[in-house]
């Protein structure tokens, strides 16, 4: 068989699989955003007439018009970006240290930190619980941020990523009597960009979306973070307003996500093809 009908007819192929795995992929969101702007009461009658009118911005209204929903906003946010930022800087020094220094047990301390990643979250909640409890901490920021910061992946990945870079870099700057703080700060760190960038969106969306931990810790209406407090609107809503109210919901909570994935594509990308963000 001649090799280029071979190749084109494989490139066919997976184009056409690529394109059925896109379809695949955006349809549910076409579907959710299109019932989103749906009146209620015609969804409750039929809902296969999404992208023929009326359309209707009540159910955004709706949600807007929640008295908390701009507090809940606030604390996703700060939720997620203290979660992030420290997630950050544990995991760069922790992995810096099991990358390039040498002391007593590291193997073993390694392993132990790795183990993590086989916990399910919901094994420790309880644990949890109990010592914020004791602490004072739920319905408070450290409260909704600390559990977060135990992250085995971050501090795996920036290990891995710190073996990778080659020692003769680090060894110049010493060589030239820069501090090993100083080697970590303006040598390895600027190198890192696109893993960290990658990380950080990582943990920002697992914060973000997190409702677990968020529903044990957050009792007060106050304290609610935007993926707990539209859930709890659910019971005062879906049955009122019904399905084009719980669409809306879900592409509130997801427009900040998805606005974070836009900006920062390209550090993913770059960090998944191994290369350094110019």
């Amino acid at each position: 068989m001649n090799p280029n009908l071979t190749n084109r007819w494989g490139n066919r192929l997976i184009l056409g699989a690529t394109v059925l795995a896109a379809i695949a992929w955006v349809a549910p969101l076409l579907w959710v955003l299109a019932l989103s702007f749906k009146p209620n009461e015609l969804l409750a009658q039929r809902t296969d007439i999404l992208f023929a009118p009326p359309y209707t911005l009540k159910n955004y209204s709706d949600i807007l018009g929640t008295s908390m929903v701009f507090r809940w906003i606030a604390n996703s946010c700060v939720v997620a970006f203290g979660q992030t930022v420290l997630v950050l800087l544990l995991s760069s020094l922790a992995g810096y240290g099991f990358a390039r220094t040498e002391f007593p047990g590291k193997t073993w301390i390694y392993r132990l930190v790795l183990a993590g990643l086989a916990v399910p979250q919901t094994a420790v909640v309880i644990p949890l619980h109990r010592m914020f409890a004791d602490w004072g901490l739920h319905n408070s920021y450290p409260g909704l941020i600390l559990p977060g910061l135990a992250a085995p992946f971050g501090v795996f990945l920036m290990t891995q990523y710190f073996k990778a870079i080659p020692r003769d870099l680090e060894e110049a700057a010493l060589l030239d009597n820069a501090s090993r703080w100083t080697v970590f700060t303006r040598v390895i760190l600027p190198l890192s960009l696109p893993v960290q960038a990658t990380l950080g969106i990582v943990t920002f969306l697992s914060a973000w979306n997190d409702y677990l931990w968020p529903l044990i810790s957050a009792t007060r209406q106050a304290n609610y973070t935007l993926t707990l407090g539209l859930a709890a609107t659910q019971t005062n809503f879906a049955q009122s307003e019904g399905l084009g109210f719980l669409m809306a919901q879900a592409v509130f909570a997801a427009v900040p996500v998805l606005v974070l994935y836009v900006f920062f594509q390209q550090y993913i990308v770059a960090a998944v093809a191994g290369t350094k963000v110019r």
